[in-house]
């Protein structure tokens, strides 16, 4: 029998296989769409499948868990500051007893929860016991998500165990952003390789270190569960941090290659998602749990993390847990039901009887309990930890606090900068542009029956389209005057999808056609525009392969170099690259490991990648000021002038003695003299 994933490989490719005559700019979006969900399946599909040893596993263990933590934002791990604990109050009710507990995982980071403690431990002479730590998932309310879970609390405490039920950074009582790339077009997150989900597994490993302190917790005994958001919190958190002793996750496993298949980025929160800059699937996360007990719950109608995600997981993940075993293996178990998205009583159960099973070596069995039989619950005032927000909280800013974004600002000497260039180039083919394909592809090159309008009068006209990946087509339309001169350089002008208002949109190229060949090119998502909730799925799921949506284009871009010079055989002209906002971003990182490339023109340029375009973690290496300089001895011209920033482009273009080669224009044919060769 086929698995999913095979499946959803052999489905893609079908799309893939669009006839060339098909081709329209919608169905180009429909191929570079699927090309996505096709990346992401055949990422699954090789999951973990070079393990076929411990000796293989163990190998690469470690490299994988700082792997994991740098996509989470957390590599390195930040500073171990002061937890500046407070208990704020106290309530006693039969059998257990709850403590108000406030805490900062980092300087002004507020974490908020309740820690059950059972009373029946008390006065006995025994103190520390198995304990469980409790994610709560994103239920809302003012007063901390962990109202609505305070049954989980009550349980284990009645049970003897003490249990700290944590609130979530989004619904804490100290509330801070989640949705930043869902639902604010916060696309810096990106550059930042910020998720929520570093904040929240921070928080819980900081949560395990004040544990350690408490006499009650037995430190080598320590369990992790939660459901949803707190499901994937406990995924990680287990996996980075060895010190959990077991884990049970509720309706959270997925499977990149499930996500895309079934279009789901609109459907996850934030923190569900690691910034995929390795380019790995979630079964690795399983597996660096293994040899410890998971335990999987699942729903088999939950909508948002589907069967065929959390089988493939089970099913990868039990082959490294067998790896360890030498054979079958009772320390990984998947358990799943006829439900929607829900933790219902036989999860709660299983979760409890794991962790009696795990943390107490006690095979007891645990009935189901219909849901209300932990006896009354508290009102939200009665559990609140604090009575108002902290002046010093840090919570609603965290997101640009914890990845820790580069600074430019001093200088550095001209043998420092080169040192830097060749560090910086390194760190970005690591980093950012990991997956940009190692062996080049046929062009495919096809001819469009585009006339070219009434631009065709100034120059000859040519539609093409070329494969840019495979079976991922792209437009480009060369304009070739009659007369041109020859020291002028190849324009390519890197269209961005709100100039396309019609297919022969060059009034601004006009006066260029006088000095040489222009190459208009519509690199991937541009040749019609996105709706923002479109936009928003695809950059998103994007990230999942590594990429984004402008890292896609400066590879678009840099093969349209290459097209214009294998296939119009334009040996001895340079090239310059010109893009309007963004796109000027765009054609600076293509033009930059391009020597072809002499100058690059920008227009109205960001100041910065905090406004755009977005690079997977970019901001943590550099920023565009840096990457402009490292453009240097070659031209750098803008029709606009430039923003502040570009003050450190100018300071080391100069130093270099280059300074005349960075310079304004009044307009393009007159950056486009700039440009040509000497």
């Amino acid at each position: 029998m086929k698995t999913l994933s095979t499946l959803g490989v052999v489905a893609c490719l079908a799309v893939l296989s669009v006839s060339r005559a098909q081709e329209t700019p919608a169905s180009r979006l429909e191929l570079a769409t699927n090309h996505l969900k096709a990346l992401t399946v055949r990422m699954t599909a090789g999951s973990l499948s070079d393990v076929r040893s411990l000796a293989d596993w163990t190998q690469q263990k470690e490299l994988r868990r700082q792997q994991l933590r740098y996509m989470l934002g957390l590599e390195p791990l930040p500073h171990r500051t002061p937890l500046q604990v407070q208990i704020t109050g106290q309530l006693d009710r039969p059998g257990y007893r709850v403590e108000k507990l406030v805490f900062q995982s980092l300087p002004g980071l507020y974490v908020t929860g309740n820690f059950y403690l059972p009373k029946k431990a008390e006065g006995t002479g025994v103190t520390a016991q198995p304990t469980v730590l409790y994610l709560c998932g994103h239920s809302p309310h003012l007063l901390g998500a962990k109202v609505p879970y305070q049954d989980r609390g009550i349980w284990f405490a009645s049970h003897g165990y003490p249990c700290l039920v944590l609130d979530t950074l989004e619904f804490g009582e100290v509330a801070g952003i989640h949705h930043g790339t869902h639902d604010l077009n916060m696309w810096h997150w990106l550059s930042l390789g910020y998720t929520p989900a570093g904040v929240e597994v921070w928080s819980a490993m900081r949560a395990i270190d004040y544990l350690e302190t408490r006499p009650e917790v037995e430190p080598k005994h320590i369990g992790l569960t939660g459901i949803s958001g707190g499901g994937a919190m406990t995924w990680y958190t287990t996996a980075v941090d060895e010190r959990v002793a077991a884990a049970a996750p509720v309706c959270s496993t997925f499977t990149h290659g499930s996500q895309a298949e079934h279009w789901l980025a609109s459907g996850q929160c934030d923190c569900i998602y690691y910034h995929n800059t390795f380019r790995w699937d979630f079964p690795v996360v399983a597996a660096l749990i293994a040899p410890r007990p998971l335990l999987i719950l699942s729903g088999q109608k939950d909508t948002i993390f589907p069967p065929d995600g959390y089988h493939d997981v089970f099913r990868r993940a039990r082959r490294v847990y067998e790896l360890y075993a030498g054979g079958s293996s009772e320390r990984i178990r998947e358990v799943d039901d006829d439900v929607a998205h829900s933790d219902p009583p036989l999860f709660l159960q299983e979760a409890r009887q794991w962790m009696q099973r795990w943390l107490r070596n006690d095979p007891t069995p645990v009935p189901i309990e219909p849901a209300g039989m932990t006896g009354p619950l508290e009102k939200a005032e009665e559990l609140a930890c604090l009575s108002q927000v902290p002046s010093n909280a840090v919570n609603f800013k965290i997101q640009n606090i914890l990845t820790a974004p580069v600074v430019l600002s001093k200088i550095p000497a001209r043998a420092q900068w080169e040192q830097r260039r060749h560090e910086l180039s390194r760190q970005l083919r690591e980093k950012v542009f990991g997956w940009f394909p190692t062996n080049a592809i046929p062009f495919a090159t096809r001819k469009t029956r585009a006339t070219g309008g009434w631009p065709a009068r100034y120059a000859e006209f040519k539609e093409v389209l070329f494969d840019t990946e495979s079976g991922v087509p792209i437009r480009a339309q060369l304009f070739t005057p009659k007369e041109t001169n020859a020291r002028a350089p190849l324009l390519i002008h890197i269209k961005r999808d709100s100039e396309t208002i019609s297919g022969s949109d060059v009034d601004e190229l006009l006066p260029a056609f006088r000095q040489g060949p222009v190459l208009v090119l519509n690199p991937r998502f541009t040749e019609l525009p996105l709706s923002p909730s479109a936009f928003t799925d695809i950059e998103r799921t994007a990230a999942w392969t590594g990429r984004t949506i402008a890292a896609m284009q400066i590879w678009d871009t840099k093969r349209a170099i290459d097209w214009a010079v294998s296939e119009e055989k334009i040996e001895s002209r340079p090239i310059a690259l010109y893009g309007k906002g963004a796109m000027g971003i765009v054609a600076l990182y293509a033009a930059l490991s391009t020597p072809r490339v002499t100058a690059v023109i920008l227009n109205d340029a960001p100041a910065s990648h905090w406004q755009g375009p977005a690079l997977l973690n970019v901001l943590r290496l550099t920023d565009v000021a840096e990457v402009a300089a490292a453009f240097a001895p070659r031209h750098l011209i803008s029709l606009t002038p430039f923003p502040a920033s570009f003050d450190y482009t100018r300071a080391l273009y100069r130093r270099g003695g280059h300074a005349a080669s960075m310079q304004e224009a009044g307009s393009l044919p007159e950056a486009v003299a700039m440009a040509e060769a000497k």
